[in-house]
């Protein structure tokens, strides 16, 4: 369970890091004065003399120090030697640093040190004389003591099954937060309880960092780096995915969106709507074209995370997730063809896309990529008044994207953009799809794909609850925003990608033989 849609400290304190940074780039300086802005954050943020959200102020600001590096795509410090907060500024001063792995980072000393696993007698047991609890357990870790049942952790296997027959809810079943959050497994503990990423598992979804109530898990940004190149003037291109709908409550029109981003520096907007659009038509005719000839089933591409879960947990069926671009790289490369010279910046809802954008085979074409929540801070270090901003009319639609293209933002929306298409070709043919969402549920998605279960399917993962509306990188209530999303839908223009101008040119977007998701 994530905290979005509520205004909790930790949201609080990482939009304030990222205002801060931002603020700090859009200065300009150099040497000792960016040196000495980066050394003032924490007390902007944390200020005062006495600590109050953890006892001891000092720790709340080193904390800061840590979510200031990392938003600033530097390593976090090891804790057993000395280093400056500003060791490494000048190498991120520049406007073409890419992000160093890892992507998502723990802050141990900001970690409560959670139990991986813990199944308690609260001081609601009353002691009754059934005690079912006792019954149900199959290792006979429950005893009678005093008046109320007992655990034994140590014969204890943490199923659960005693929490689930106590008549007063007086037993607790609870799971590090980020632990329970991560489908990969990939989130131990190390020799001092503090939580511990398995990078051979991490697929960089970041659900752990949204679901840390403690804030001690965040990932790298590219903000400063951005700001970097609108400060030496280089042109570049916000390219937003439609998930956008529902995040900034001041930005509620398209028209309103574009012109913050405008004021921020970006030369022009385009919604990587129109990339999902040819992303529907290319993965379309891959489909017609492998399944059941070459491939059992086939697995769609645009997610990152559910692409490098399937790939990692199941390689035997790499050869099954589809060779489309995903739409943010369609769309990059699409406009890098209009406009070779200009650089291009992702905003999204995803912190997998970072990893995917840092890519030997990505990197050329997505110079720089932002979370949502990244942009809110960018806007408000920029101090706009979002009431009076100014929206030419000319501009009030981002792009005129299909609502199928659109409607890649939630979970299933993928996989029936694709069916319609080839329905649309091939009125007689019944394309089968299946989605999952989560990547807990991807993976079991998989392994019944893998034992012949979806043959002939089309499968759709997502690595996010929800899909992108609920990725790490968003600010509001999932729920609430697929309200939202299914209006903005519902307003798409007709457009048929088939027709668009590059379409024509689909195999130069394609061109790079070595292309991997």
């Amino acid at each position: 369970m994530s905290f979005r849609g509520i205004n909790t400290t930790v949201i609080q304190i990482r939009r304030q890091v990222f205002t801060e940074v931002a603020r700090m780039a859009y200065a300009n300086v150099k040497g000792e004065k960016a040196n000495h802005l980066m050394r003032k954050i924490p007390y902007t943020i944390i200020p005062g003399e006495e600590g109050k959200l953890r006892k001891d102020i000092f720790l709340e600001r080193a904390i800061v120090e840590e979510r200031v590096r990392l938003a600033m795509g530097l390593p976090t410090r090891r804790m057993d030697e000395h280093n400056s907060v500003v060791s490494g500024l000048e190498d991120a001063s520049i406007a073409d640093k890419y992000y160093d792995p890892p992507l998502v980072n723990v802050i141990k000393f900001a970690c409560n040190r959670c139990p991986e696993k813990l199944v308690k007698v609260s001081d609601l047991c009353q002691g009754c004389l059934a005690h079912p609890c006792m019954e149900v357990c199959p290792k006979k870790a429950i005893t009678w003591e005093s008046g109320r049942s007992t655990i034994d952790q140590e014969k204890c296997i943490k199923c659960g099954r005693c929490a689930t027959v106590c008549p007063y809810n007086a037993i607790v079943k609870t799971e590090r937060p980020c632990a329970a959050a991560c489908g990969m497994g990939a989130i131990h503990s190390d020799e001092l309880g503090r939580a511990e990423i398995d990078y051979s598992k991490c697929v960089s979804c970041g659900q752990c960092l949204v679901n840390c109530p403690f804030g001690a898990i965040a990932d790298k940004g590219q903000i400063y780096q951005l700001i970097q190149g609108f400060n030496r003037g280089d042109r570049i291109y916000a390219l937003v995915a439609p998930a956008f709908v529902n995040q900034f409550p001041g930005l509620a029109s398209t028209g309103k969106l574009k012109a913050a981003l405008k004021a921020v520096g970006f030369c022009d907007v385009v919604e990587v709507a129109i990339g999902a659009d040819l992303c529907t038509v290319d993965e379309a005719h891959d489909f017609l074209k492998e399944v059941p000839e070459k491939l059992n089933f086939m697995a769609t591409s645009c997610c990152p995370a559910w692409s490098m879960m399937a790939k990692t947990a199941f390689p035997d069926l790499a050869k099954n997730i589809s060779m489309t671009m995903t739409p943010m790289v369609f769309t990059a490369r699409m406009m890098k063809q209009a406009d070779p010279e200009a650089r291009m910046c992702f905003i999204g809802p995803c912190a997998a896309k970072k990893l995917e954008a840092s890519r030997r085979t990505v990197r050329s074409d997505v110079d720089f990529v932002l979370t949502f929540e990244e942009l809110a801070g960018i806007i408000e270090a920029k101090d706009l008044d979002l009431a009076s901003l100014e929206v030419d009319p000319a501009e009030q639609d981002l792009i005129h994207a299909s609502a199928a293209g659109r409607g890649f933002a939630q979970s299933g929306g993928v996989a029936k953009a694709v069916a319609d298409k080839i329905k649309e070709w091939h009125p007689d043919m019944d394309v089968k799809i299946a989605s999952a969402q989560g990547l807990a549920e991807c993976k079991k998605l998989l392994m019944l794909a893998k034992a012949g279960k979806y043959n002939g399917y089309l499968l759709e993962g997502m690595g996010c609850p929800g899909g992108c509306i609920g990725g790490a990188g968003t600010i509001a209530d999932p729920a609430r925003t697929a309200v939202q999303l299914n209006k903005y839908i519902k307003e798409a223009p007709f457009t048929d990608p088939e027709q668009s101008a590059f379409m024509s040119n689909i195999h130069v977007l394609k061109d790079d033989p070595d292309f991997e998701l």
